[in-house]
């Protein structure tokens, strides 16, 4: 009988008077009643009516019905039911845009307040629904943000802290001064925008994850002064080696000191930095070479740390002869003769202002199309390219690629395509 009466009332996008609608909500059948507060076009009063209902789930329908009206908000979000709560969490969260704690519209107000409700609630899981779909709401309520980024759960506090636009420097420094919880932090340091002072802050913490964090962080702005101060405190922080090593920008004094201490395999990449201006490429590589020597290391291990050292003083020697206009083809023939393979490397890439790694990449999978366009890219001639072809990449005759009458055998478009290729 009650599956007829829902059918009947509810089936077939059949709408219903008030006077059906409220006779419904004193209906004796729970069922009915709950689903009555899940339908959209009922009118609001009957909702509000609703949310003194006994059952639960009647009130969880009313809690997620987006035509519920903002003042039954408030006893909502104090339900004693959780789900009830979670529910209306996560369906004023989408309200909350331009929410002010001060505004007169009294509707906006009662919205309000129940943010604030669910941002003390007792159930974390309720708390956690909330910080999700607040975290980037550049209008959510800064007070509810701050109360979400400061509370004792990490999965409450993390998403705003990492996300918010609402959250001022002085919001995230004074989280950073107090005590904050195992994580927080962390969170901070994952922001896409990370300001001097916020970094500077962090860096004088005793947390080794979140500054682990902070260094690989890309857009965090970190001073010279404190990468070096952290360079110092690295010695046996391992986790901090590899993202000091690969910070951008690094300072020349960083750099130097790094090369003093961390583990080979990170010696090459510090080594082949083409981003380190001459003094510091010539000092990164005079300690790498003296380090090899003192490193209890052999094998391929060594071999690729000396490997690196090499490339490092051939890419400082190239850099000096391009200052002094003297980097030219036969510069680089002679080397290319002698067999002077990091030199022929770093050359390329000085000439054709590509990365290291492109070219090695292009010499180690024998690409000619690839070194025709590197060789473009340098102003070289098409009878270097076909030298290096031979010589560099060792490619049998069959393969190498040659050109006629001085011109190379790719169109410029496709030179251009090689090389965006090799640098993805």
């Amino acid at each position: 009988m009650v599956v007829g009466l829902l059918k009947r009332l509810f089936g077939g996008g059949r709408k219903f008077s008030y006077e059906e609608a409220r006779e419904l909500a004193a209906h004796d059948d729970s069922a009915v009643r709950a689903t009555l507060a899940a339908q959209s076009e009922v009118r609001p009063e009957i909702l509000y009516f609703l949310t003194e209902d006994r059952d639960p789930v009647v009130r969880r329908n009313v809690a997620a019905n987006p035509a519920t009206p903002p003042q039954a908000h408030p006893a909502l979000a104090a339900d004693a039911d959780d789900q009830v709560r979670a529910g209306l969490a996560a369906k004023i969260a989408r309200l909350a845009p331009g929410l002010n704690a001060h505004e007169q519209d009294r509707l906006r107000r009662a919205t309000y307040e129940a943010l604030e409700l669910l941002a003390r609630d007792r159930i974390p899981k309720v708390r956690e629904i909330l910080s999700e779909a607040l975290k980037d709401v550049a209008n959510a309520p800064p007070d509810v943000i701050r109360r979400l980024a400061r509370d004792a759960e990490i999965a409450v506090a993390a998403p705003v802290l990492q996300f918010s636009p609402v959250l001022t420097d002085e919001d995230l420094l004074e989280v950073i001064g107090g005590t904050p919880i195992p994580g927080a932090l962390a969170a901070i340091s994952k922001r896409a925008a990370v300001n001097v002072r916020v970094a500077d802050a962090i860096a004088a913490t005793d947390d080794v994850d979140a500054i682990a964090i902070l260094l690989g962080n890309p857009s965090a702005q970190i001073r010279e002064e404190t990468l070096d101060r952290l360079a110092d405190r690295a010695t046996d922080i391992e986790a901090w080696h590899q993202p000091l090593c690969q910070r951008p920008a690094l300072p020349s004094k960083t750099a130097a000191k790094l090369a003093r201490f961390v583990a080979s395999n990170l010696l090459e990449s510090l080594a082949a930095r083409h981003d380190l201006d001459r003094e510091a490429a010539v000092a990164v590589a005079a300690v790498v070479a003296k380090r090899l020597d003192e490193m209890e290391v052999s094998g391929p291990q060594r071999a690729e740390a000396r490997k690196a050292s090499d490339e490092a003083s051939a890419l400082v020697r190239a850099r000096q002869l391009r200052e002094k206009g003297q980097l030219d083809e036969s510069t680089i023939d002679t080397a290319l003769t002698g067999n002077d393979t990091a030199f022929v490397v770093c050359a390329l890439a000085v000439l054709a202002e590509l990365p290291v790694t492109v070219v090695r990449k292009t010499v180690a999978t024998q690409s000619a199309k690839g070194i025709l366009a590197i060789a473009w890219k340098a102003g070289l001639s098409v009878a270097l390219a076909e030298q290096m072809q031979s010589k560099l990449l060792r490619l049998p005759q069959s393969r190498t690629l040659r050109g006629r009458d001085g011109a190379f055998p790719l169109t410029s478009d496709e030179m251009v395509w090689q090389l965006e290729f090799l640098a993805g």
